[in-house]
Formats: structure tokens, sequence, C-alpha cells
């Protein structure tokens, strides 16, 4: 039997969500949005690889965003950002994490918007400031009360995430259940015509 083919009790959850053979999807959105997590069970979902841009910088540079932040600046981390995506939006289809401030440079959302699909992934403050406050390794927060710099950055970069192709709700719940919405928004979008999958 096929890897794809599903058993009689088997529960649909577990059945290939969505055939996707289009653009890369590259996820947006604010630290603690669930952009990596959500990725990482989304790819497994649809069958496609799964890369999160900042591991991918960390790997290039030799050392951590928070690092490459203190020792080159948030310019220097930009450049490199920018020409690590570039790299994973060329190829075959997969899912791409990226960081909070990504699509909000002008050229690199430039660059995911002419060559991914990418889905604004939004959540509220209260979901951002208690996932964040998981792992001390955002350099951002890290100059000042989280919630307060958490508060400013969303008012400044959500202007740019509403560019974004799509947008899904990133609640306090579940993450499969933000993973069954950009599948259900996909499947809808695809029965459109608006995206190719």
């Amino acid at each position: 039997m096929s890897r794809n083919a599903k058993q009689p009790d088997e529960d649909d959850s577990m059945a290939p969500a969505l055939a996707w053979t289009g653009r890369t999807i590259v996820l947006v959105g604010l630290m603690g949005a669930g952009k990596t997590t959500v990725g990482r069970r989304l790819a497994r979902r649809l069958g496609l690889p799964f890369v999160d841009s900042d591991h991918e910088i960390e790997k290039a540079a030799g050392m951590s965003v928070a690092e490459i932040f203190e020792n080159f600046g948030e310019a220097e981390f930009r450049s490199g950002e920018r020409r690590v995506i570039a790299r994973l939006l060329d190829g075959k289809p997969k899912v791409v994490a990226t960081g909070g401030g990504a699509f909000v440079n002008d050229e690199t959302r430039t660059l995911i918007k002419d060559e991914g699909l990418s889905i604004w992934l939004e959540a509220n403050i209260d979901v951002l400031v208690e996932r964040t406050s998981r792992r001390d390794t955002r350099p951002l927060l890290k100059q000042g009360d989280p919630r307060a710099i958490l508060t400013r950055l969303k008012a400044e970069r959500e202007p740019f995430y509403a560019q974004a192709d799509l947008k899904v709700a990133s609640g306090a719940g579940p993450h499969e259940n933000v993973v069954t919405a950009i599948i259900d928004t996909l499947r809808a979008e695809q029965q459109q015509g608006t995206v190719h999958g």
C-alpha cells in the first residue's frame, strides 16, 4: 500500500491535506505568532520540506541571530536574511518560516511576494507575550519590557504584514488549529483559482 493510502479506520487528519505543487509558502508575522511550529506541522501535512530562515542564517554565519545583532547590527542581519530567503525561494516548493522583521524589509518583502505565497500569522499581544516568554533568544525583547516592545512592534509592522497574500489568525489554542485553518484557506483559494497549488 502506498504511503498516502488511507486505512479504513484512519483519522482524516492523517490523510494528505492538500496537493500543493505551487510556489513556496512563506509564513510571516511577529515573533511568537507560531511561524516555526506551525510551519513545521504545515509542511508535514502538505508533504513539503520545511525550512526556518533564522536557522539557515545561523548556519551560514556560524553564530546565533542574537550574536549577529550584537556583533554586526540589524542592518547587516537584514542583508544576510535577504540573501538566505532568496536562496530558499529558488527551487522546489517548501514551507519557509521567516523572522519577524523579514517582511518589513522592502527588498525582502518584494522578493517574497514575487517568488512565494506569503501568509500572515496574526496573533494578539497576550498570545505573543506568553509564547515569547518561553525562550530567552529574542534580541529585540532584551531591550526593555517585552509587552511594551511587542505592542510597539505590532503597531509598526502590521501595515507591512497586511500586504501578505493571505492572513490566518494564530490564537491561544493548539498550533494544529492554525495549521488546519491555513490548509482550509489554501484549499478555498485554490478552488477560486486565486492561488495555484
